[in-house]
């Protein structure tokens, strides 16, 4: 008996050791690593479809291209809006347009001090140029894992499409669990994955975009990116888009738009508030029955822990917590047979 437990204290032992240095080399590019599983998890009943019609290495890659297109077109359609508004307004700068000796007459006048304006702005562009060029190296850095984490994220979608079947077989057949309880926990954690997802993500979506279209409405410039930011902040509960469509009536009532601001106050209220009140109860209380609180900490603690991926798994981590205890607590005289 002993030199059984001795043999498998040596076995956990070196699965131990293997999963710390396998985490050791996940964790740079972590948050790539689990934007790709959000993105397998919600692709593969798709996955699943389309391999009644095609091959298993068809439906992935078509997905993947998909997926690209529906994740980068938003985003470069977003920053494409932002460039044009920054080329405008510097386009709409003339070249003389700061009269520097003007300015420097006038504050030798009040001050009885000649300045040297044009010399400070030519040293204060040498000092930024070379902060720029001192910090190319760690820019350089930033850029090259960027590109190879989403490299990595692009492989991994693919694979987990392709050979997702048979990670998920080898889970079950891995974990030393009985079959009921395995079933209960993958079914559990499935409906807590897919009710955060809805309740976060779609509801976030649906909500940012209405408030977009109520900025749009109403002449708020660059409609496109706030929609964005309003997207994000709106997976936070008790923040949402407020901090945005708020700001722009502030901005409406500032220009002598007390109309337009009302109408948009109004329309944010009712319309936007709407999609929140009735939306993210239906799939937050009634699948996955999350404490708004406790939604609020894995929004945060989250975003802390795993970057911007923490935004969704965050609350996926806390439910999955609460799924596996009411397994637990449902199943333990069972287990206990078990262990028997």
């Amino acid at each position: 008996m002993g030199c059984v437990n001795r043999s498998k204290g040596s076995l956990l032992g070196l699965v131990t050791v293997l999963a710390v240095l396998s985490l050791m080399l996940v964790l740079p590019f972590v948050q790539y690593v689990l934007g790709a599983v959000l993105v397998a998890f919600v692709l593969y009943p798709l996955q699943r479809r389309l391999e009644t019609v095609v091959s298993s290495m068809v439906a992935a890659a078509v997905l993947l291209v998909l997926a690209v297109v529906g994740f980068v077109a938003p985003f470069a359609a977003i920053f494409a809006t932002i460039a044009d508004e920054a080329w405008r307004i510097f386009g709409s700068f003339e070249a003389n347009a700061v009269p520097v000796a003007e300015l420097e007459a006038r504050i030798a006048d009040a001050t009885g001090r000649e300045v040297d304006l044009g010399g400070t702005i030519a040293n204060s562009g040498q000092d930024i140029a070379q902060a720029l060029f001192q910090r190319s190296p760690a820019a350089l850095g930033t850029i090259t894992h960027f590109v190879i984490g989403i490299s990595l994220a692009l492989f991994l979608v693919y694979y987990l499409l392709k050979d997702g079947g048979d990670f998920v077989a080898w889970l079950h057949r891995t974990v030393p669990l009985p079959q009921s309880i395995r079933n209960d926990l993958a079914s559990e954690l499935e409906g807590m994955i897919w009710a955060v997802l809805f309740g976060h993500v779609f509801v976030a979506v649906v909500q940012g975009l209405m408030a977009g279209l109520g900025l749009l409405a109403v002449g708020i410039p660059n409609t496109a990116f706030w929609t964005a930011v309003m997207i994000v902040l709106a997976m936070v509960p008790l923040i949402g888009a407020i901090p945005v469509w708020g700001g722009a009536v502030v901005y409406l009532l500032l220009v002598g738009r007390p109309a337009f601001a009302l109408g948009l106050f109004v329309y944010s209220v009712v319309v936007v508030g709407l999609t929140d009140d009735y939306l993210r109860p239906l799939a937050v209380d009634r699948y996955a029955r999350l404490n708004p609180a406790v939604i609020l900490v894995g929004v945060l603690g989250g975003a802390y822990a795993f970057g911007i991926m923490g935004l969704f798994f965050g609350p996926v981590v806390l439910g999955g917590l609460k799924a596996t205890l009411t397994v637990v607590s449902e199943h333990w005289e069972e287990l206990e047979t078990a262990d028997g």
